[in-house]
């Protein structure tokens, strides 16, 4: 086998398992996503806002939500209230270094956050401590969260509380539930213009 049709089998595996992987989703949670996407419009509307974040990749996804609220994905609209625990460097390093890393979003979210806000998490396994801490701190402060996970939900699951909603991708796959994350991110920011503002 030459090496061209190798690599041409291995690029064609990663878009059936990222097609199916999306049907899956699509089958399994098009109903939650609305229902998140209801959530975030009734917070916008309510004069609230949105904190978002996440690590590695998950922070990537959660600073696209962002940006796509605060100016635009697809049509010329106001600017929506949605701030990105992960873009200022100077505060994640002063807390990591001063604190723990763990930190870097539960303090934000007690300083930023305020009742009925909504946190949006993006976590692949939903194990990362500082997410765990994140959404501990929006508990606390009344604040409902939105996670976006995949495999088992891993230790974040298990402490979401009945006002959480959980997106769960049906993968195992880190690079699949990222990608689906980011789509599913592109769903609620067009759902959100099309409750509040109406059909293109």
């Amino acid at each position: 086998m030459t090496t061209s049709i190798m690599l041409q089998e291995r690029i064609t595996l990663h878009f059936n398992e990222s097609l199916q992987t999306l049907q899956d989703t699509l089958a399994g949670l098009g109903e939650t996503i609305g229902f998140a996407s209801q959530k975030l419009v009734t917070a916008i509307l309510n004069d609230n806002k949105i904190l978002v974040c996440g690590n590695g990749a998950c922070a990537a996804n959660a600073g696209q939500f962002s940006a796509a609220m605060l100016n635009r994905l697809e049509r010329e609209r106001p600017a929506l209230p949605a701030i990105a625990l992960t873009a200022d460097t100077a505060v994640i390093t002063s807390i990591a270094a001063d604190y723990h890393f763990d930190d870097i979003f539960a303090k934000q979210v007690k300083a930023l956050g305020q009742s009925e806000d909504i946190l949006l998490v993006f976590s692949s396994n939903g194990n990362p401590a500082n997410i765990l801490k994140a959404v501990t701190a929006a508990h606390d402060k009344n604040i409902s969260v939105i996670a976006l996970t995949g495999h088992d939900g891993g230790m974040l699951a298990p402490i979401l509380n009945t006002s959480d909603i959980e997106i769960r991708v049906p993968s195992s796959n880190d690079s699949r539930i990222r990608e689906t994350h980011l789509l599913i991110s592109h769903c609620l920011c067009d759902l959100i213009d099309h409750q509040i503002f109406g059909s293109l």
